[in-house]
Formats: C-alpha cells, sequence, structure tokens
C-alpha cells in the first residue's frame, strides 16, 4: 500500500482524488509516481504548469528570489517583484486604454476582487454569470458558479446579488436552436427576458464569463455572442469581467482566450499559468475602474508573494520569447484534426471542441438523444491511466474528457497521448452500455 495514499484517509473527503496514485515528480510533460511508474500529463495540474513541470528557467527564478526575500506584503512595503508581474500584465491585456492591476492568490480570489471593484465603482448591487459556468469554491466565487453539484449542495444561502443566464453551449442549446442559423437567442433572452423579469440593467454592475468554459465542459461562447454581450455592456454601462483563469496565458493560441473575438473587456481575472504553478493570481482592466478603489480595499497578507512573483515575471518572459501562442496553435491543429478523426470513428463521440490547447470531446449513448455517456467517461479515465496516460473529465454532466497537456508538450509525446485515447475509446466503444 502506498504510504502517502493511506495517509490521505487523514484529509477531509471534501477534497475530491481522481487518480489514486502519488506523484513524486514531474518533467515537461511527464509525471512519474510513487512506484515509478510514469505518466503523461494531458491535465497540466487543471491548466496551470502551460510550461511544463519542473522548467528549469523558472526554477533558477524561484530559487534566486527565495535567497533574497521570501516575503513581506505588499501593504508593508514595495518590492520588485510585485510591480514588475503588474507592469508585465497591463502590456498584455487587451484593450486601448490605461491599465492598472493588482495581485491575489488563486482564481476564486481574484473573481471575488474583480465583482468588488464592479460594485464599487457602479455602485450596483447585481453580478450576473453564466449557467453551467465555474468561478471557483469561495462563497461569492461559489455563488457566480453556475453548476449546483458539487459544488453547491447544502451550502446555502449563498451571497445575494448574483444571478444567471444561459452560457451559448451550442451543442445542447437550452432554447433548442442550431448555430450559427439561431440568430443567438441566448442573448436576445437576456434582453428581451432577463432585464425585464429578472434584473434590470441599471441595477447590474458586471456580468462575468469565461470565454471558454472550464469546468463546464471546454465550452466556447462563439465570438459573435461575445461581441454582443461587450454591446449590452457598453449600452448600459454595465462592467464587462473576463475570466481568464483557465483560459489564459497562451493556452488557447492567444494570451487570452477573449482576443478571439477582438473584444476588449473591462476586467480580466487571470491565475494558474500566471505562475506556472506558485500560488499566484490577478486582477487587471481599466485604469478608470481600479484607481477608483479606496486604500486598503484591495490586497492580502500573501497576494503577489515574491517569490510567486518571481516566477510570473518568468512566465511572461517565455511565453514571448519562445512564441508560446503560437505554438499552442499549432499543436491545437494537430490534436482538432485527431479529434475530428474520433468523432468520425466512434459513435461514442457526440460533440469535438475548442481552441488551442484546450481541447475537448463529449461522449453520449446515443447521438440523437445526446444521453450523456457517464459510465464511459470515467473508463476513459481509468483505462487511459493505467496506459500511462492521466486525463480529467468535466462538463454539466461530467460527460466531457478534456485535454490540455503543458504547452511545451513533445510533438511525438502529444501524437503517443492521442493514440492513448483512441485506444481507450476503440476499447471502451466495445463495452455494453
Amino acid at each position: 500500500m502506498d504510504r502517502f495514499l493511506e495517509l490521505r484517509r487523514l484529509v477531509s473527503p471534501g477534497v475530491a482524488l481522481v487518480h489514486p496514485i502519488t506523484i513524486m515528480r514531474g518533467e515537461n510533460a511527464v509525471l512519474m509516481d510513487s512506484e515509478g511508474r510514469r505518466y503523461i500529463d494531458f491535465t497540466s495540474g487543471i491548466g496551470v504548469v502551460n510550461l511544463g513541470h519542473g522548467n528549469p528557467e523558472i526554477g533558477e527564478a524561484v530559487e534566486k528570489a527565495l535567497k533574497n526575500l521570501w516575503h513581506l506584503c505588499f501593504m508593508v512595503a514595495n518590492y520588485p517583484g510585485y510591480v514588475e508581474v503588474v507592469e508585465k500584465l497591463v502590456e498584455t491585456v487587451p484593450g486601448d486604454f490605461e491599465k492598472r492591476g493588482a495581485l491575489f492568490n488563486s482564481g476564486a480570489e481574484a473573481v471575488e476582487n474583480a465583482v468588488k471593484i464592479a460594485r464599487h465603482v457602479t455602485k450596483r448591487p447585481y453580478a450576473v454569470s453564466f449557467e453551467n459556468s465555474f468561478h471557483g469554491r469561495t462563497y461569492l466565487a461559489m455563488a457566480l458558479t453556475g453548476k449546483y453539484e458539487p459544488y453547491k449542495v447544502d451550502f446555502e444561502p449563498f451571497p445575494s446579488a448574483v444571478e444567471h443566464v444561459p452560457f451559448p453551449y451550442c451543442y445542447r442549446c437550452p432554447f433548442g436552436q442550431s448555430y450559427p442559423g439561431c440568430g443567438l437567442e441566448c442573448m436576445d433572452y437576456v434582453k428581451k427576458h432577463f432585464f425585464k423579469t429578472r434584473v434590470p440593467p441599471h441595477k447590474i454592475a458586471c456580468f462575468i464569463i469565461e470565454p471558454i468554459q472550464g469546468e463546464g465542459g471546454f465550452v466556447p461562447a462563439p465570438p459573435e455572442y461575445l461581441r454582443e454581450l461587450r454591446s449590452v455592456c457598453d449600452e448600459h454601462g454595465i462592467v464587462f469581467i473576463d475570466d481568464e483563469v483557465q483560459t489564459g496565458f497562451c493556452r488557447t493560441g492567444r494570451f487570452y482566450a477573449i482576443e478571439h473575438s477582438g473584444v476588449a473587456p473591462d476586467l480580466v481575472t487571470v491565475g494558474k499559468a500566471l505562475a506556472n504553478g506558485l500560488p499566484l493570481s490577478a486582477v487587471a482592466g481599466k485604469a478608470s475602474l481600479m484607481d477608483n478603489m479606496p486604500p486598503g480595499s484591495l490586497g492580502s497578507t500573501f497576494g503577489g508573494n515574491p517569490v510567486a512573483c518571481a516566477a510570473a515575471v518568468k512566465v511572461f518572459e517565455i511565453m514571448k520569447r519562445d512564441d508560446l501562442a503560437g505554438r499552442a496553435m499549432r499543436l491545437g491543429e494537430l490534436i482538432a484534426e485527431r479529434l475530428g478523426e474520433f468523432f468520425e470513428r466512434f459513435e461514442l463521440v457526440g460533440d469535438v471542441r475548442g481552441l488551442g490547447v484546450m481541447r475537448a470531446f463529449e461522449l453520449v449513448k446515443d447521438r440523437r438523444s445526446k444521453e450523456p455517456a457517464v459510465k464511459e467517461t470515467s473508463m476513459i479515465l481509468e483505462h487511459a491511466r493505467r496506459r500511462g496516460l492521466l486525463l480529467l473529465k468535466a462538463g454539466l454532466y461530467s460527460n466531457v474528457v478534456r485535454l490540455h497537456p503543458p504547452l511545451t508538450i513533445e510533438e511525438e509525446l502529444l501524437n503517443k497521448g492521442l493514440d492513448t485515447v483512441e485506444e481507450c475509446l476503440k476499447e471502451v466503444s466495445k463495452q455494453p452500455s
């Protein structure tokens, strides 16, 4: 028995475990467990290590930071790492306007602070997010999350003045339409129904949207939907918050996923890949919003830790120098081609989708009814692990297999992992339902 797995009994079961193994070491896109087994990593620690496990350049930057300054707290005194990260952030965030930023610890914390900013500046109460979304597990982030199980079960009451509208999940359109001939009925619903029956626009501080839903199953919002949402926000003075915690940092072939639509958000939240595995998140966006926050209203003890900031500065440097966005586009085309082949060969595959190296396929028992193939999805994860590949599932019905390896994965290793996915689909397709 793995001693470390045995010790897991001391951890609350509320912290779920997908794969019952203990990982001891990581090197780029390969993980090694306590038994010496090697795994190709198609999870990136849930979209975190975009530059790979154990990146030596980031390691050197962290080691240097540890020798100089472990912690200070940015509210005590200024230090280089914090302001350098914010400088890099405001250079990358889309939009032709003056920008500001602030650093935090987690994606959920960044989301909550973005909503704080929107509410404070607009003096309006309501935050509107989307069905099937995920924004975090802290209370406001949980309230914003648009999926009840497992995130919100028996945690009521939630923070008030939070509403949800349908996300443009085109494969499972809640209005029974087919994209692109739908005329964006989901947006018409917001303008003609939601604003009339739920919350009038003059009471809404912000809309917060993931340009590609992460835990929701890698569901991309159509570019024209994002552009129309931008227009609605402009018309009514609503803050547009772009949650890039899982989609940002070149994952989709652009630095931020929303860039595919040409939309400039008012505020952007980032985390996960910002420091390639060290805890760091941020809000960045319009100076006209962020400059209105009174001293002491933002910040935290550990937000913008000097060691994490050193890692983040190096992340920005490597991504620009090595054109990781371009690499993500090239690898993404390779993945998309293979997913297209899977769709043609396996009836179990109902939909394939994504951008860059953020790809997924949704499993169904029947393509006509689109009944979720939940058991088969779990089987694919288990079969893949036994073959040396780590995958994660997602989605409203937990029937989506997501593929998001490090952007630095070698092409040969990527193909090997995709071959393994194909083998698993072949095996599971033979099993009785």
